[in-house]
């Protein structure tokens, strides 16, 4: 039967490379994404996941699953705890890495408004015209500030005059979006942390038995 202690780190270390698998295949398919011409449902994701440090995932993602090969050594050898420390250790890496990856998606949402209106202020009219439609919306900041791009949803200047500028509804939805991906950041790093505790409480089981191993051998009863 196997021991508690030993099964709760199991379950723990393939729920870390389920994590590092989810990883690798979001930021994959979202640099698929990037490379399609955008369209009025898509335009407001795209843009986003352009400023996403999609390869900085990828490269977690592969160093939670070199983390999670490193601690298969540590299953074929009961006893070691040499392996379980270095896997401990390249998971801390991992935690760190994803959360500065997490920080730096909280940090956006600090400063969501100037940042979309720098990257408004870049595209082209196809693409603002198509924020316009997707957000019923005239302009950034207004109709005038900049000046909307006419399209189905701003026909005319009664037209767009009638219609918010797109700051507020870009900018919630950017937010929403951006607190998804920090929130799910953050999730992981919590999941690392519960890898790392069942990991030191297995380290500590295997001292405990290696400890009563010599306390036996001393006396001449065996191993237990």
């Amino acid at each position: 039967m196997v021991h508690p202690v030993l099964s709760s780190y199991i379950v723990s270390d393939v729920i870390l490379l389920a994590t590092g698998v989810l990883l690798i295949a979001c930021a994959v398919v979202w640099q698929g994404e990037t490379t399609v011409a955008p369209t009025t449902k898509t335009v407001g994701r795209l843009l986003l996941l352009e400023r996403c440090p999609l390869a900085a995932v990828i490269a977690n993602g592969a160093l939670v699953i070199i983390a999670f090969l490193i601690s298969l050594p540590a299953f074929a050898l009961p006893s070691s705890r040499s392996w379980l420390k270095i896997h401990s250790w390249l998971v801390v890496v991992c935690m760190i890495f994803t959360l500065v990856l997490g920080l730096n998606e909280w940090i956006q949402t600090l400063t969501t408004r100037a940042n979309l209106e720098a990257m408004w202020g870049k595209q082209g009219q196809d693409t603002q015209s198509m924020l316009q439609q997707k957000f019923d919306c005239c302009g950034y900041l207004n109709w005038t500030s900049p000046r909307y791009v006419p399209d189905t949803t701003c026909t005319n200047d009664i037209v767009a005059s009638t219609k918010e500028g797109c700051v507020t509804a870009f900018s919630s939805y950017a937010e929403k979006w951006l607190n998804y991906l920090f929130t799910a950041a953050f999730g992981v790093v919590g999941l690392d942390v519960v890898v790392l505790l069942c990991a030191a409480m297995l380290i500590n089981y295997r001292k405990e038995q290696l400890r009563y191993r010599l306390i036996d051998q001393k006396w001449g009863v065996g191993n237990i």
